[in-house]
């Protein structure tokens, strides 16, 4: 015999689901998302590639809006470092170092997470490995695609099925992957490290209308350029225009917050619509810019912007060509 149906908990079920859809309307979405105060008090954050750069600065503000933050990174003693930071906030933050190329290391380290603190209710998938070479360069170096492969999509692909059972048992989650707004914008020399973040996009796609009824959320950020290690190598980027971390952790916390599909600068936007209406001309515009920007190996060392290049970084802000 059916039961009846409760109608508080429909209720309840329905404005839920109205305020969610509502937080990621724009305009909207700024009145009726929470605070990030409210969002991550009580809860429990795991953020990878947290030693420095974007993961540091998000784990300081997460820390410090009343998350407890779970560190992840190789190296033992950087990650204490940003524990104590944390602290110093008055926060809560606990180092689990992990070699996330090492997906045996992230068994481990899973299973240690899920021991000692029981849950997961934020997952950041923000460690990555980037690397800028063209690809008439990279025809004896598949290696480069191997390896941001491993970095970029099976260890994040690892940790979530590792994490996902338990926030669908909680009916509660969240998935945030640190994507790239090359991804919108099919950036040349970048090959390797699109075609990870792209794999990591289409998994995370294709996971979430199964997991969705569950109370677990996916959001995909495609990151502009940020000032972090990871970019030091290419001086060229010296002269560009970036965000600083913490305003990529701006980023980070505005999907906390608001729960959203994907988070993205209007720039990214404007790029992925315009490959989807005109690709063949895109395409010939990013050509400019490859032929325009040098391949920065130290070949060819570049001292002096030309004008041209000044305008289309200005253009094309964010952009890491």
């Amino acid at each position: 015999m059916a039961s009846t149906p409760n109608i508080t908990d429909i209720a309840v079920r329905s404005a839920k689901t109205l305020r969610a859809f509502g937080q990621r309307i724009p305009g909207a979405g700024e009145v009726l998302a929470r605070s990030l105060d409210d969002a991550v008090d009580g809860r429990t954050v795991l953020i990878t590639g947290a030693s420095q750069g974007i993961g540091r600065s998000a784990a300081l503000k997460i820390g410090a809006a009343g998350g407890t933050v779970l560190l992840v990174a190789r190296t033992k003693e950087k990650l204490d470092e940003v524990v104590g930071e944390v602290e110093a906030l008055g926060g809560i933050a606990y180092a689990h170092p992990c070699d996330l190329s090492d997906l045996d290391d992230i068994d481990r380290m899973a299973a240690e997470v899920l021991e000692r603190h029981k849950a997961v209710d934020i997952l950041v998938n923000n460690a990555g490995r980037s690397i800028r070479r063209s690809v008439d360069r990279a025809y004896h170096r598949f290696h480069d695609y191997q390896r941001t492969m491993q970095l970029n999509y099976f260890a994040a692909v690892k940790l979530i099925l590792n994490l996902l059972p338990e926030m669908r048992a909680r009916k509660s989650g969240h998935i945030i992957n640190i994507s790239t707004i090359g991804l919108q914008t099919n950036t040349p020399r970048f090959s390797a490290y699109l075609a990870s973040k792209a794999a990591l996009d289409a998994f995370s796609r294709s996971i979430a209308p199964e997991i969705i009824d569950d109370g677990v959320h996916i959001t995909t950020v495609y990151m502009p350029l940020v000032r972090t290690p990871m970019i030091a190598p290419t001086k060229i980027y010296d002269r560009f225009p970036t965000l600083s971390p913490d305003d990529a952790a701006d980023m980070i916390g505005d999907a906390i917050r608001k729960r959203p599909k994907r988070v993205a600068t209007a720039l990214g936007n404007l790029g992925q619509l315009s490959y989807a209406v005109m690709p063949g001309a895109q395409d010939l515009v990013v050509n400019r810019a490859y032929k325009l920007f040098p391949e920065g190996d130290g070949k060819k060392e570049q001292i002096e912007e030309t004008p041209e290049q000044r305008a289309f970084v200005r253009a094309t802000r964010g952009v890491h060509w």
